[in-house]
């Protein structure tokens, strides 16, 4: 399956905050013809399966047949407690917990989060639970594709997990309350900041100097039901003490220009816009913002 498309390949990009999706109107013009493409091909074999999750704390397990998933997803799967983690790199906030996620029921219920921010402001359209659906399956593929990539890049899924009274669990499906992703990549030949267009070599090499690679925060959403309470804040905190940790000095974020709420909460974490990109994303109206760490 293809993964969303983006402004370049190299990014990949979703709901800010759960807030507004910030992927240019001609992308998703392009996402929803398809998918009613798909729509109108398969309708002669029956009815199309419905997923709808208005609040994730209520969320039942959605309705796949798991028998004929390749990734054979057990969506009664409880989640694990903090003791029983073996990472070390674990972060409390308040009721919440920050860590990356381990498991395919995670990587799904963090693309089922990315849909429903995606498809948030078009509850009623005619075919929202169906784009959603085929939205969640693309973006659950493209998780694994870029968490498992061996191509030298890094790139983590890091997930908001529900802190539970001792000895109790929740689904994996029910814990999980937001979610973003930090890759960790290298400027091409000749850029001065990520995805500069530039007119580099034909077989030009990635520059994998120590002042070349970057950090990059994307697909940062929070549940509906979960909002307003400093998680989206709180992950990229945590995001940046990962991103530090691998020796990176700079992290940088797209934020579409009409996504105040976004803005606000970037500047408030001390973000600053990349001036020299701004003519360049003019069309895409997005902002290209970096935090020296």
């Amino acid at each position: 399956m293809s993964t969303m498309s983006v402004h370049r390949a190299r990014f990949f990009r979703a709901p800010e905050s759960g807030l507004r999706h910030q992927t240019p109107r001609h992308v998703q013009s392009l996402a929803v013809s398809r998918a009613m493409k798909m729509d109108s091909q398969s309708s002669h074999m029956g009815k199309v399966e419905e997923l709808s999750v208005q609040n994730l704390a209520a969320l039942p397990a959605p309705q796949i047949d798991t028998t004929k998933s390749p990734s054979n997803l057990q969506f009664d799967r409880m989640q694990q407690l903090d003791r029983e983690l073996s990472q070390e790199n674990i972060q409390e906030f308040g009721q919440f917990v920050g860590r990356e996620a381990l498991l395919d029921e995670e990587y799904w219920t963090a693309a089922w989060l990315r849909a429903e921010s995606h498809w948030e402001d078009r509850a009623n359209d005619r075919y929202a639970d169906n784009y959603k659906r085929k939205f969640a399956e693309q973006e659950f593929n493209a998780i694994k594709r870029r968490c498992r990539a061996q191509n030298g890049q890094k790139c983590m899924c890091i997930v908001a997990v529900k802190k539970e009274p001792s000895n109790v669990k929740q689904t994996i499906l029910k814990s999980i309350v937001g979610t973003l992703d930090l890759s960790i990549q290298y400027l091409l030949h000749g850029e001065t900041f990520p995805g500069e267009r530039v007119r580099a070599p034909l077989f030009c090499r990635i520059n994998e100097a120590g002042p070349a690679r970057y950090g990059y925060i994307g697909n940062l959403c929070v549940a509906k039901s979960a909002r307003r309470r400093g998680i989206a804040s709180s992950m990229i905190s945590y995001a940046l003490e990962s991103a530090k940790r691998t020796g990176v000095g700079q992290v940088y974020v797209h934020v579409h220009r009409d996504n105040g709420p976004a803005q606000e909460l970037y500047k408030k974490m001390e973000f600053k816009m990349v001036e020299q990109a701004s003519a360049q994303l003019v069309k895409e109206r997005t902002y290209l913002l970096c935090l020296e760490i």
